[in-house]
């Protein structure tokens, strides 16, 4: 079941940090290869999607677009344990104000690394990403009709704006539209959402489409009891999970380099205890991270933030339960 994944800007060697060449120093740049369609099932695919159209049709600040290539020099340097499997397809990106069409690229390179077995982690890009690794996912074979699928969003926003025009605010109320039209089922839960940062309005179509959320005051380290609950009420009752990070959940202080920054946040410690949860879980399929803007970055706080979940969730990876297999 190999697959082609197209992409606009091919993969460039990683390089980094390098205290010598036997297993006791390996670091993810030793570890990445160049996809390619003769590897075996099992291992994590790196995909970017170098895009912030969606960022500038919501009005926000523009420089995501360069978040796929500040992602991988984050994560080129730290150190692995053993020997992982990890293949770098390559970046799509979002030529001028064609979202679209990046995004049903970006769907097609899921998709094609879903099929062949492999643990798809997208690097963007605003969340307009989202649509995009949705696509991915529901073209999938994994995405039969009877195949639940969970989308847990941890993020400051809903990203549920119903405007006409596609931005980086409606990704999941366009999700909630294609669903229906497919007549599959699906489970939007959101972790971190700010009161503030969410018209009524929204809530009102979080309660309309049925979305269960925490807000971020409800996540504190010492809220860990619910917050556990919620993730497990969560995976029991999904199938496969889509797990999209938004990096403005993060407080301004973890994470300033993003559109947004929080005024308030969701802790590290919980953000990163929500991660290893889902990653154990056996049901996560793919994994997407949005809204890094390295040029708002202060000391890449925010890309080495982000570089850390990346590590610890392909590290921590339980492949899925029923994976597709080679025909």
């Amino acid at each position: 079941m190999s697959q082609t994944i197209v992409v606009d800007i091919a993969p460039k060697p990683w390089t980094g940090r390098s205290d010598g060449t036997t297993a006791e120093h390996l670091r993810w740049h030793h570890a990445v290869q160049p996809y390619s369609e003769q590897a075996p099932a099992g291992g994590c695919v790196i995909i970017g999607f170098s895009s912030d159209e969606g960022v500038r049709r919501n009005k926000g600040r523009r420089g995501a677009a360069d978040g796929p290539d500040a992602l991988r020099s984050a994560l080129a340097s730290m150190a692995l344990t053993e020997p992982l499997r990890i293949q770098d397809a390559g970046t799509v990106a979002v030529r001028g104000e064609e979202l679209e069409v990046g995004q049903a690229a970006l769907g097609a390179a899921v998709s094609a690394a879903l099929d062949s077995g492999h643990f798809p982690v997208v690097l963007g890009g605003g969340h307009e990403i989202a649509y995009g690794t949705y696509l991915g996912v529901a073209d999938s074979v994994l995405r039969t009709p009877d195949t639940r699928l969970g989308i847990l969003n941890l993020d400051a926003h809903f990203d549920l704006r119903g405007d006409p025009i596609a931005s980086s605010g409606t990704p999941f109320r366009q999700i909630a539209e294609a669903e229906l039209t497919a007549e599959t089922t699906h489970r939007y839960s959101v972790i971190g959402v700010s009161q503030p940062s969410n018209t009524t309005a929204l809530f009102d179509t979080a309660r309309e489409l049925d979305v269960a959320y925490q807000l971020d005051d409800e996540c504190g380290i010492g809220d860990r009891e619910g917050v556990d609950s919620f993730v497990t009420d969560f995976l029991d009752d999904v199938d496969i999970v889509y797990l999209t990070i938004d990096l403005d959940v993060l407080a301004a202080s973890v994470a300033p380099g993003v559109s947004a920054p929080a005024a308030y946040g969701v802790p590290l410690e919980t953000v990163q205890f929500v991660c290893d949860r889902i990653a154990a879980s056996g049901k996560l399929a793919v994994l997407d991270v949005a809204e890094l803007n390295p040029s708002l970055d202060i000391d890449n706080r925010t890309a080495r933030t982000a570089a850390r979940l990346i590590h610890r969730i392909v590290t921590k990876h339980v492949r899925l339960n029923n994976p597709p297999t080679e025909s």
